[in-house]
């Protein structure tokens, strides 16, 4: 059976300053910079400016084709923040990160006025792990901006999310979510080459589970947006590899992300940004027939 991987899709590109993202040609590293104390992975790393600003340097010159910045925790367990916590964290990093580079940046956040504040800070892109349902005024919000944005299925919060992991139809009910929230997007003017799909691995998923969706990924195609899948250092690894330590999973993390490209992922959110890069380098010649 011949699968469509992306490069025949008929997606349009998406323009965010001087970049564009053509979907299909080749897989976009987006480059995670969590600027919190408590972050599965990194929590603590690059919660001061200085270092945030340092990362994303790393970053950029690594391949990063997208900063993805988030001010709050969504570990498992994760507790919510106040939205004045999460501002205060975001948008300095966000406004001294757009003095110095070019980059695309998205802002990982659930809340409206975090992304108006972002965008009004310099960052492009708004990544919701939520779907935009957490806040009902995120998908106007974004409409207004003008900006993509990034809607992840998930059940529940960060905190109760996973014990909410029984599903009838796994692939279907995510799949029906995520169609629901590109139709609830574009009824709020946005328009639809503007929209990424995640469904979110790790959110409200057991092991088991995370295999699967990355197994059928391309059946999530027929949604006509582009896929971003986040799998980087993520625990159902650590379960393969019998690896506790999120930072020893780097080789694990570019075995599934290959699997990710070979399903017809357009976005890896990563942190692991030269390995990653080469990853994707090789796994797009092989699965997409880039020189």
């Amino acid at each position: 059976m011949s699968i469509d991987r992306g490069q025949n899709r008929d997606l349009l590109p998406i323009a965010v300053r001087d970049r564009s993202f053509i979907w299909g040609k080749r897989t976009y590293l987006m480059g995670i910079l969590n600027v919190t104390p408590d972050s599965f992975s990194d929590g603590g790393l690059f919660h001061h400016p200085e270092s945030a600003i340092a990362q994303a340097r790393y970053l950029v010159k690594a391949g990063a084709d997208i900063l993805d910045i988030g001010g709050e925790s969504t570990r498992p367990g994760a507790a919510e923040i106040s939205p004045e916590e999460e501002l205060n964290r975001v948008v300095p990093v966000i406004e001294a990160i757009r003095r110095e580079l070019s980059v695309p940046i998205s802002v990982d956040t659930t809340k409206a006025a975090i992304a108006s504040a972002s965008v009004a800070a310099g960052a492009d892109i708004i990544n919701d792990i939520s779907g935009a349902t957490f806040d009902s005024q995120m998908l106007p919000t974004v409409a207004e901006l003008g900006v993509p944005i990034v809607l992840m299925h998930m059940r529940g919060t960060p905190k109760t999310m996973q014990t909410m992991t029984d599903y009838q139809d796994l692939i279907g009910e995510i799949y029906q979510f995520l169609q629901a929230r590109v139709e609830a997007a574009i009824a709020s003017g946005i328009d639809k080459s503007c929209i990424i799909l995640d469904p979110g691995i790790g959110f409200a998923k057991t092991y088991d589970q995370n295999l699967e969706i990355l197994r059928r990924l391309s059946e999530f195609r027929s949604l006509d947006c582009p896929i971003l899948i986040g799998v980087s250092r993520k625990s159902f690894i650590g379960r393969i590899l019998n690896q506790t330590d999120p930072q020893g999973r780097v080789w694990g993390t570019a075995g599934a992300c290959a699997g990710a490209i070979a399903s017809g992922a357009d976005i890896l959110r990563v942190h692991d940004l030269p390995e990653m890069r080469d990853v994707s380098l090789v796994a797009d010649a092989i699965f997409r027939g880039c020189d």
